[in-house]
């Protein structure tokens, strides 16, 4: 019987990437470019009549993903709420494996500048598709989730707000933000590959990493949060525990105070969480408080 579940829960999974790239690919622009002596592409999403000037979403695969095999819902968001969505593909490591450059052991002698990268396409796509300067948020998974503490340390200017999925803070990163950043994590407690508790000595050979709340209090310092307020989501399966810290500085003169957010999902494994909750939703909920 176990043996039946789980080849269930594999043929799953598969159909569900198949549907999401079907989908990702058949409604989104496939976009090739070379950047830093490379090739590299994206699928891109604009909605029919998208006014000139409105914001961006970039989605960051896990490592070994690939650009089309993600989640779509962001797509259908985009048709509701009026963005433009981007899907870059990751170029490939030592291991053929597609991958964003977060400084993992076995990168060492990876010398592609991904910040660079995904600077360079956001600039591509406003100016070609006449899309928003200033409201522009980045969002990714594990390996992406890296992708979106380094732009938090290293570029932070680039976008409004960031929302990490089931991501880490490495040893060897900077740990230091140089401004305030609008910022949002889901991180389920039980996920084997990114641990909720952190990994100080390298077991598992991603390079020494931060517990998930100590990588969330450097942000709540830089965002000088005053307080928590903890709210519990609508139950789908796995408790998810919301923890918002406020009082934090205002993200521009009049403008919203910058809040951190840690979604806790208890007992969740390294995903999406979107059995547990509609994460989207609540990405793009939270992006919206820093439309300028």
């Amino acid at each position: 019987m176990r043996l039946f579940i789980l080849s269930m829960s594999i043929v799953y999974s598969l159909v569900s990437i198949q549907l999401y790239a079907q989908s990702i690919e058949e409604k989104s622009l496939h976009i090739k470019l070379k950047n830093q002596g490379i090739d590299r592409e994206c699928y891109f999403y604009k909605p029919k009549d998208l006014p000139t000037q409105s914001p961006l979403v970039i989605i960051l695969h896990g490592y070994g993903g690939n650009a089309q095999n993600q989640t779509s819902k962001f797509i259908d968001l985009a048709d509701k709420e009026g963005f433009a969505v981007c899907y870059p593909q990751g170029a490939k490591d030592r291991n053929n494996q597609n991958c964003w450059n977060v400084g993992y052991p076995f990168q060492s002698d990876y010398t592609i500048n991904d910040l660079q990268f995904i600077r360079d396409l956001v600039t591509y796509l406003q100016k070609e598709y006449h899309l928003s300067e200033k409201n522009i948020f980045l969002t990714g998974m594990s390996n992406g989730g890296e992708m979106c503490y380094l732009f938090a340390m290293e570029s932070p200017q680039t976008f409004q707000a960031i929302a990490s999925i089931a991501g880490l803070t490495l040893t060897k990163m900077k740990r230091v933000y140089s401004r305030p950043v609008p910022f949002m994590e889901v991180h389920g407690t039980n996920d084997k590959t990114s641990l909720w508790e952190g990994d100080p000595t390298n077991a598992g050979g991603w390079g020494s990493y931060l517990s998930v709340p100590v990588a969330i209090s450097y942000l709540v310092a830089t965002n000088k949060c005053t307080h928590e307020v903890t709210e519990h989501l609508p139950r789908l399966r796995n408790e998810v525990i919301l923890h918002k810290f406020m009082g934090g500085l205002p993200a521009w003169e009049g403008g919203p105070e910058v809040e951190v957010r840690l979604y806790e999902v208890t007992q969740g494994d390294h995903s999406w969480a979107t059995i547990d909750m509609d994460t989207e939703t609540e990405v793009w909920n939270f992006f919206k408080k820093y439309i300028k």
